[in-house]
């Protein structure tokens, strides 16, 4: 269940080519600005040395937020990196992705033509109102459903599909015209959530690689960007999410530096932001010269309130065992004899472990299912904990089971 969603991902990366912290000089300075700035030290290093991955949680200054950040050593280029990550962009490789696809450049609403709502969601949208709905939307679209849907009508499913798609629509298109002043503010709770404040949180948050998405005049090269949308299968109720892919490149005289950012601009549950970061980097005078570095930002709904330390150290717990599942994939798939195979037969290949059959081939963004499902199953825990304790004959409203 932690499983399979090679995408979600999609929807977040970018990858970014960087200036001096990309294209360091040596490795004793490549080791500097990851003690500086990701908190690495000497024992990650002789970790690395051994050909190990390492992985490591990231400060963080919200409740609601979890940060890991990992390093591992590769042998392959910067063009197999992007043309395995490019490869897996937008295929349903994974029975977890249940739907997926992409907006043109020019958005249009037959963009999302095959993205359908679950029956749970739209029966939780009947009773929806502006600070307490089970489905993550903004003020404006909650009251939609409630004046332009006729809830008695045989046809009212087809109705609120075809509403909440028009809805994402005029959204993203606002996004693509806007940027960052056209995102959403969640007012499914009673504290209203701007997603552009949370995601500058995020981006300003310190690390070796989001230092970088700072300073605009890093010599990067935009490559391409794709907004994707995708729908995916994990534990109580699947997510609907859009995630917004950018792909910088830089030139050195080591070769190519490339980074890899992804954010959220929408999930209709559990998650309010999230960013991912993986920089592909190459340091001079070494055998094994290149490098990936992963750094994974969350804010979620669940870890709050009672036992909240509990939950976050379950989560931090299992984000880190994750995290190391993706790099540890992401090295074998870059540096295996499988590296001019085809997405399909990645994720097909048989293989022991949980961690391969999760994540096979480059998917940092894998973390986000990792934590959407523990928070899903925390939440679920808690409902059965409250059912079980409510009196006698009272109907008990779902509340603790997060949007």
């Amino acid at each position: 269940m932690l499983t399979r969603n090679k995408y979600l991902l999609c929807t977040l990366l970018v990858c970014v080519g960087t200036s001096t912290a990309l294209a360091q000089a040596s490795k004793a300075e490549f080791q500097k600005l990851l003690r500086e700035k990701a908190a690495f030290d000497e024992p990650d290093f002789a970790t690395l040395q051994a050909n190990q991955p390492v992985v490591r949680l990231a400060p963080t200054t919200d409740k609601r937020e979890v940060a890991v950040s990992g390093l591992v050593n590769i042998n392959a280029s910067a063009e197999e990196f992007l043309r395995l990550y490019r490869d897996s962009m937008t295929r349903k490789s994974n029975s977890a992705i249940l739907e997926i696809g992409s907006f043109g450049h020019q958005p249009a609403l037959a963009d999302l033509e095959g993205l359908t709502l679950e029956t749970e969601d739209i029966d939780d949208l009947k009773e929806c109102v502006a600070g307490d709905c089970q489905v993550k939307l903004s003020a404006p679209m909650i009251e939609r459903f409630r004046k332009e849907i006729d809830w008695a009508a045989p046809d009212y499913q087809l109705k609120v599909t075809n509403l909440f798609k028009e809805m994402l629509f005029a959204y993203i298109k606002d996004y693509r015209k806007r940027g960052e002043a056209a995102l959403i503010e969640y007012n499914d709770k009673r504290d209203r959530v701007s997603l552009a404040a949370e995601q500058r949180s995020l981006s300003s948050a310190a690390g070796y690689v989001n230092s970088f998405l700072a300073d605009k005049h890093r010599g990067l090269q935009l490559l391409e960007e794709a907004l994707v949308w995708s729908k995916i299968k994990f534990g109580l109720k699947p997510v609907i999410a859009v995630n917004h892919i950018s792909i910088y490149k830089r030139n050195s005289d080591v070769g190519p530096q490339v980074l890899v950012a992804s954010k959220q601009i929408y999930a209709n549950h559990y998650f309010n932001a999230f960013h991912a970061l993986t920089a592909f980097v190459n340091v001079p005078g070494e055998t094994n010269s290149s490098y990936l570095v992963y750094e994974n930002r969350s804010r979620a709904d669940g870890l709050e309130g009672p036992f909240g330390k509990l939950k976050r150290g379950v989560v931090e717990k299992k984000a880190l065992e994750g995290l190391r599942g993706i790099i540890e994939q992401s090295k074998a798939s870059l540096e295996g004899s499988a590296l001019t195979a085809t997405t399909a037969e990645f994720s097909s290949h048989p293989s022991s472990g949980w961690g391969r059959r999760l994540f096979g081939g480059v998917r940092p963004l894998l973390w986000l299912l990792v934590l959407s499902a523990l928070i899903a199953l925390l939440a679920l825990g808690r409902r059965r904990v409250d059912t079980a304790t409510a009196p006698k004959g009272k109907a008990l409203k779902p509340e603790s089971v997060k949007s």
